[in-house]
C-alpha cells in the first residue's frame, strides 16, 4: 500500500497501518524537499497505484488528488481503538482514527476522515470527502454534504442537513440546516460568509 501525502494526516495514517499490521511500500508527495517521513521513503507522484490511501486533511485537495490519480483499490482504514457498528457502512479510502465512534446504520462515504474521539450518530450520512475533526459530534439522522468540514468539538444536532463545501467552525452547535458553499460558526451556528466555488 502507498500513502499519498506526507503531512500531518499522513502521520496518523502511518500509525493506523502499522497498528493493523499492513505493509507500507512508500509515501508519495509532490514536495521535492521531502525525501523521507517517519522512516518511509517519499517519492514523487505517478499515474497509477495498486492500492493507496490519500492522506490529505483538506477536503478539496483530497478530492482533487482522487480525481487525478488512478488507483486499483482504496482500502478502508479503521484504528483498533475505534468503535464501528457492524451495521455501519464505510466507503473506500476513508479513515476512522483512534477513539472515534460510528454508530448503527451510519453511512460514511469515500475518502472521509472521522477523526480522533469524534462520533457519527445512527443513520447519519457523510457524503464523499467529508472531514469530521477531533471530538466533533454528529447526532442521528444528520446529513453532511460532499467536501464539508465539521470543526473540532462541534455538535451537529439530530436531523440537521449540512450542504456541500461547508466549513463548520470549531465548537459550534448546529441546530438548523446549513446551505451549500458557506462558512458557519457559533452557538447557535450561523452562516458568516460564502465560500468560493
Amino acid at each position: 500500500m502507498i500513502i499519498y501525502g506526507a503531512g500531518g494526516h499522513a502521520h496518523v495514517v502511518i500509525d493506523i497501518i502499522e497498528t493493523i499490521g499492513k505493509k507500507i511500500d512508500f509515501i508519495v508527495d509532490d514536495n521535492p524537499e521531502i525525501d523521507e517521513e517517519l522512516g518511509y521513503k517519499v517519492l514523487r507522484p505517478q499515474k497509477y497505484y495498486d492500492e493507496a490511501i490519500i492522506a490529505i486533511g483538506d477536503c478539496e485537495n483530497r478530492k482533487q488528488v482522487a480525481e487525478t490519480i488512478k488507483v486499483g483499490s482504496y482500502p478502508t482504514l479503521v484504528h483498533p481503538s475505534a468503535i464501528v457498528s457492524k451495521y455501519a457502512v464505510i466507503g473506500g479510502g476513508s479513515v476512522v482514527v483512534q477513539g472515534a465512534i460510528v454508530q448503527s446504520c451510519a453511512r460514511v462515504g469515500r475518502h472521509c476522515i472521522v477523526n480522533t474521539g469524534s462520533s457519527v450518530g445512527h443513520d447519519a450520512l457523510l457524503e464523499d470527502f467529508v472531514h469530521v475533526a477531533s471530538h466533533a459530534t454528529i447526532l442521528g439522522n444528520v446529513t453532511v454534504g460532499e467536501c464539508s468540514w465539521i470543526g473540532a468539538g462541534a455538535v451537529v444536532c439530530q436531523g440537521v442537513h449540512i450542504g456541500k463545501n461547508v466549513m463548520i467552525g470549531a465548537g459550534s452547535v448546529v441546530t438548523h440546516d446549513i446551505p451549500d458553499n458557506v462558512t458557519a460558526y457559533g452557538n447557535p451556528c450561523e452562516v458568516k460568509h460564502i465560500n468560493p466555488l
